[in-house]
């Protein structure tokens, strides 16, 4: 039986809600409710039958009872006659799941009185409780769509343990640094402290031995450990057969490392007794349980905050690098694994092929995406080699031998040389690592000090380097990383001219962020079609002006997206992490012959869901590939034009604040000029503002009026003293604004910038009266009908897939987001669906009339009512673009919205087809 799409389920739900909600319930129809309910789902009624009263053990009474509904590995419910306790109902099912079996543990618990479900995700690390209404059921499938076959990918967090680690090593640093020790000497110091340490517990040397050093050697002042650690430095760099006879004993204990790690010289810092106290508390932590892609993070610790914002450096989890390794290459290698099962000859080439992939990071930094991607190579060695030799007998002798899998499989572009460093020593220690586990596996020991094989980590600007010098790409397997998050206004002059040298004279790249760069470099890196790539970026690549520049500035017609996580919050554990909301585009030359997978997130701080798509475009949205340009005139031609307000350009003096008004309405004759003053700001937070418009004052009021002359008077010296020239030029008009576009009739304004914190962007309606002022917009003789359609989800998710962001603000720039916005064609029945559900938006606001509509529109204080007036009017919208299922996310909305523009923009671009035979139908004036 073929899975149900999203939709259908919804609609399902739907059907399920409407024949139950006016019932009256009695305990015995809980096995009705239950069967319908799987339904939903596409379970199959047998498989339904078969899942009621299952006898189990109670854990809490030693005996037994019946679980009312029980699917193996599934669900598990429980039901309560109505007005029942769920409490009680949830304690109940909990008991049962203490005497299940472990292949019989549900991932669902669902509990219900018939009018309420509550529901806990046992693989939810949190395992927070959520109940809702019956009525809400078909808003809340997705809770469930696990149960049709769905998956909700989760990336776990990174282990408590390197975030203790990190701040044991920040403890060190911030007492070097108190010493007024700083710069690259502090920066070479740390890295070759989290060596010793990690080496210290690794297996690198005797166990503590670093540690003795430290307790056994240095005066408890601290006062000598600055020169000991100088003097270890020297000893790590030197071969054996170098050392003289007199060396100390304990020092001459150390192994050579090579590597390059110690063989730069600097001057040790002058240590304290706190000093040495806190690096003996952080000997006394295990280090062998960190990550190596710790180093990024200790590194990115001792930036400052300048540094950072210059370079543009992010440290990356492991939970995110995940997110981009996993579906780009690790979850295709995990399931041929799994394919080959025992058979030697499948799982010899299986291992062939580990050892002939490459892997290059083009801005790898510290080397993170490489660490961890070798480390899972080599896990997925380990297991291949355990599968074929599963006696685990030991083979001292082979286990090299039979290796494949090898640091120098791994390649990396980074400007710096330090960062560099550190990817090559944490590429070693990764290496290290995974020959300890594998001689485990094996039992034996695996010597691989002193440090010989190197990844290939190149030192240069990856944006003027070809990146075939470094691999060519005929040898190429996977491209991937996270380039450098800068905006286009934190461009430096050094990064302009980078953008300039790869785009050449591609129009309009002006508006791209940094890394765009990478993308070009990728897609010219890729002509030949056997590369596949991912990035991390910047989420403002892929709305606004932005994405209309840069598909066509790749000038690779054949580029397609394989996967995208679609905007999510970037975090990070190293101290002072940047927070970013970021998406991953995965990519390729031509058809790859698998649908592309979307990852989706109705939080930005959670875990995403996963769904294959027909085709992902630039906006990450499972739609057509279409590129939105900026537009003079709205997209369908019956729709009323948004004109941009008045410019100003008065410098405060022909406006006023509520407090200041008083001044100008004790002159009588400058009171008549008064007229509200309205704006995005005095909009949302009721603000009372207050201009003069002395359109139509004649000049001996001008003359006779004190106010008016000294206000005059002010702007014309500032106008004169402007370095525009257009400025200058209405110094002789001081009581004319700059630009006039003062609506002559009632107007709905919408904000140009909004809070994106807003599931809707607040509007309300104006008089002719009141002028209105930038950066806010118009829509001039707007109706009921306007203003539903513009207050819904839908017109939502087109602001948040086309618009441009002012820091993380929406800006609904006319010309980008309203006048290509494909609203729909509307019946006259249509029309007033719309505008009844307006009106009760409107009902809904007039219940708080002393509440702003910036506190109606906050999500942590939007009243129920009014919240329950949108969902009306999104099912009303949705309905007008021919969607009758409920629709909850973006990723939903968006294929509905692109496939109507691209078919709006097609018909336009046709022969014979006049702009006429796009109307929509009649649009009702009336309020």
């Amino acid at each position: 039986m073929a899975r149900p799409s999203r939709n259908d389920i919804r609609e399902s739900a739907e059907r399920l809600v409407h024949e139950w909600r006016e019932e009256t319930y009695e305990r015995g129809e809980a096995q009705t409710f239950w069967t319908e309910f799987l339904l939903v789902f596409g379970v199959q009624r047998r498989r339904v039958n078969a899942a009621f009263e299952r006898h189990t053990h109670r854990t809490s009474t030693g005996g037994h009872g019946f679980i009312d509904l029980l699917w193996p590995g599934m669900l598990l419910a429980e039901h309560k006659s109505r007005g029942a306790n769920l409490d009680d109902a949830m304690n109940q099912a909990l008991d049962y799941i203490d005497g299940l079996p472990d292949a019989d543990l549900p991932r669902l618990v669902v509990v219900s009185d018939f009018a309420r479900l509550r529901v806990l995700d046992l693989d939810d690390p949190q395992r927070d409780e959520f109940e809702f209404p019956l009525s809400d059921f078909p808003r809340q499938v997705d809770r469930f769509v696990s149960l049709a076959g769905y998956t909700t990918r989760r990336f776990e967090d990174e282990d408590a343990v390197n975030i203790e680690a990190a701040e044991l090593l920040g403890k060190v640093y911030d007492e070097i640094t108190a010493t007024g020790y700083t710069g690259h000497a502090l920066r070479v110091f740390l890295v070759r402290l989290l060596f010793l340490l990690f080496g210290d517990d690794s297996g690198l040397w005797s166990r503590n031995q670093f540690a003795d050093l430290i307790v056994n050697r240095t005066r408890d002042d601290g006062s000598d450990l600055g020169m000991w650690l100088g003097r270890l430095f020297t000893v790590l760099d030197t071969a054996e057969e170098r050392r003289t006879t007199a060396l100390d004993e304990d020092l001459s204990a150390f192994p050579y490392v090579n590597g390059g790690l110690f063989e730069e010289r600097i001057e040790p810092p002058d240590t304290t007794r706190t000093m040495r106290d806190r690096l003996r508390e952080a000997c006394g932590f295990n280090w062998s349980q960190i990550s190596p892609a710790i180093f990024g993070s200790m590194f990115q610790s001792v930036m400052d905050d300048e540094a950072r914002r210059a370079i543009g450096a992010h440290y990356t989890s492991e939970r995110n690098i995940m997110k981009v390794i996993g579906p780009l290459f690790l979850d295709e290698l995990r399931s041929s694994l799994d394919a080959c099962g025992t058979s030697a000859p499948k799982l010899r080439r299986f291992h062939e092929r580990l050892g002939q992939l490459t892997f290059f990071d083009p801005a790898c930094g510290c080397g993170n995406f490489l660490v961890i991607a070798y480390r899972e190579l080599r896990a997925l060695e380990r297991e291949t080699l355990q599968r074929l030799h599963p006696e685990n007998v030991q083979m001292t002798t082979q286990l090299g031998f039979l290796r494949r899998v090898n640091v120098d499989q791994f390649y990396g572009i980074e400007i710096e040389e330090f960062p560099a460093k550190i990817a090559e020593t944490a590429m070693y220690l990764m290496d290290h690592l995974e020959n300890e586990r594998l001689g485990a596996a094996f039992g034996v020991n695996i010597v691989d000090l002193p440090l010989t094989a190197a990844a290939n980590i190149h030192v240069a600007n990856a944006l003027r380097l070809d990146w075939n010098e470094v691999l060519s790409a005929n040898d190429c397997s996977f491209l991937y990383g996270n380039p450098p998050f800068v905006g286009k206004k934190e461009r430096s002059a050094d990064q302009k001219a980078d953008m300039e040298i790869v785009f050449g004279r591609s129009s309009g790249i002006g508006v791209l962020d940094y890394v765009s760069c990478w993308y070009r470099k990728a897609a010219d890196y890729m002509a030949s079609g056997q590369v596949e790539a991912a990035f991390v970026s910047t989420n403002s690549i892929t709305h606004g002006e932005q994405p209309p520049v840069l598909w066509p500035a790749l000038e690779c017609p054949d580029l397609r997206i394989r996967f995208a996580h679609r905007t999510f919050n970037w975090t990070s554990e190293a101290r002072g992490a940047a927070h970013v909301h970021c998406v991953i585009i995965g990519f390729g030359i031509g058809d790859s012959g698998r649908r592309p997978v979307l990852y989706d997130y109705t939080d930005v701080n959670g875990d995403p869901a996963e769904a294959t798509a027909a085709n992902i475009n630039a906006y990450l949205a499972d739609a057509p590939n279409v590129l939105v340009a900026k537009r003079r005139r709205p997209l369908v031609d019956d729709v009323l034009p948004a004109r941009e307000g008045n410019k100003l350009g008065d410098w405060g003096y022909l406006t006023f604040s509520a407090e200041e008004v008083d001044d100008v309405r004790s002159d009588p004759i400058a009171s008549r000029y008064l007229r509200p003053l309205v704006g995005a700001e005095e909009m949302i937070n009721d603000v009372e503002r207050w201009c003069l418009w002395l359109e139509d004052a004649p000049p001996e009021d001008i003359r006779r009026s004190p106010v008016l002359a000294r206000q005059l008077e002010l702007v014309r010296r500032k106008r004169e003293a402007s370095h525009k020239t257009s400025t200058r030029e209405m110094a002789n008009q001081p009581g004319r604004f700059l630009e006039l576009r003062q609506p002559d009739s009632e107007y709905l304004l919408l904000p140009c910038v909004s809070s994106s914190r807003r599931r809707y962007i607040p509007m309300r309606f104006y008089g002719a009266e009141a002028i209105l002022r930038t950066p806010s917009t118009a829509v001039v003789n707007a109706t009921l009908v306007e203003f539903g359609l513009l207050h819904s989800s839908m017109f939502m998710a087109w602001v948040r897939a086309v618009s441009g962001r002012l820091k993380s603000d929406y800006q609904v720039a006319a010309g980008t987001v309203y006048n290509t916005f494909p609203f729909p064609s509307l019946t006259e029945a249509q029309c007033g669906r719309v505008r009844e559900a307006a009106e009760g938006v409107n009902a809904a606001r007039a219940l708080f009339p002393t509440t702003t509509l910036a506190d109606l529109y906050d999500p942590l204080s939007m009243p129920s009512a009014l919240t329950r007036a949108h969902t009306a009017l999104d099912r009303v919208v949705d309905a007008a673009f021919g969607k009758r299922a409920t629709l909850v996310s973006d990723a939903e909305r968006l294929p509905v919205l692109f496939d109507r523009y691209q078919a709006l923009t097609s018909a336009a671009e046709l022969p014979g087809i006049t702009r006429s035979a796009k109307r929509r139908g009649p649009r009702p004036r009336a309020r």
